[in-house]
């Protein structure tokens, strides 16, 4: 049984405290596995000793183990970043690795497309009709958004990263409006600071994209809008490869639907970047040599 049956099972003998912190724990999973005992205990208003007595009271040794279950019933990694790195200290760098690596890009791309087809039409019909697009991400997800970003600006104007640099992203977050559509990239293990973008979105009534690698991730379980993609890999990193394959797929179907429109704007964005100097001028075309 998971952590959460295991909760409603005993719901009725905890005591009223317990009740009270149980089902802050029953309805925040998320919150559970990203944030520290004080500051879930503060959000449920008891003391963290309760919590260590609620873990204690189903049958857990601590507050770090009930914690740790919450994790893995949301198909999080069960082995850490150092855990899974001493599997590849004890390895030979040699073909066998490097093609196993690129085998396990190959299954995720596969995996990817597969599960994500049809919900890659369904986030490009979304955001063709947001007033302005965010993206927010975070850490390792960053690049993926600043790709989709970059990508996009080239067709559109009301594109925007947020990425909480300089301590900026409670300003970035109060640019969401209810007409917008917001796109969220992260995977396990979560950054808290996704949860923040999708609880503004949520506040300021825009539509949310969650791009991640799990339905059962606190991303996919906050909105109806979920593309997944798959991350596995033998190094000690996610792979995420399959992420900026999706953002790529979804800019080519966000250019298909766009039409000639989107053509005109990609001309004149390249021919500005390259009168401006950003792009390096293309070599010119040599004559051929007469015999």
């Amino acid at each position: 049984m998971n952590a959460k049956g295991l909760i409603l099972e005993r719901f009725g003998t905890l005591s009223p405290t317990l009740q009270a912190a149980a089902r802050f724990v029953v309805d925040h999973p998320s919150e559970v596995v990203i944030t520290s005992m004080r500051t879930l205990a503060e959000r449920a208003r008891a003391q963290p000793a309760t919590l260590v007595r609620l873990a204690q009271q189903l049958g857990y040794s601590g507050w770090p183990e009930l914690k740790d279950a919450f994790a893995a019933d949301l198909g999080l990694h069960s082995q850490g970043y150092g855990q899974r790195a001493k599997t590849l200290v004890n390895r030979a760098v040699d073909a066998a690795l490097i093609s196993e690596m690129f085998d396990a890009l190959r299954r995720n791309l596969d995996i990817t497309e597969s599960e994500s087809a049809t919900a890659l039409r369904g986030a490009a019909k979304l955001l063709r009709r947001a007033k302005a697009v965010h993206v927010a991400g975070f850490r390792a997800s960053l690049p993926v958004a600043c790709s989709l970003v970059y990508g996009y600006r080239l067709f559109r104007n009301e594109v925007h990263l947020i990425d909480g640099q300089g301590g900026g992203l409670e300003m970035q977050l109060r640019a969401i409006e209810p007409q917008d559509a917001v796109v969220v990239i992260s995977f396990a293990p979560y950054s808290k600071e996704s949860l923040q973008v999708i609880k503004a979105a949520k506040s300021a009534g825009a539509r949310i994209v969650a791009l991640t690698d799990s339905n059962a991730s606190p991303l996919a379980l906050a909105t109806q809008n979920a593309v997944l993609f798959a991350v596995s890999s033998p190094s000690f990193f996610p792979s995420v490869a399959a992420a900026v394959a999706a953002t790529e797929a979804l800019l080519g179907i966000l250019v298909a639907d766009a039409g000639e429109e989107a053509v005109r704007r990609i001309d004149r964005a390249e021919k500005d970047l390259f009168e401006s100097g950003a792009y390096l001028q293309r070599p010119p075309k040599r004559r051929p040599v007469k015999a």
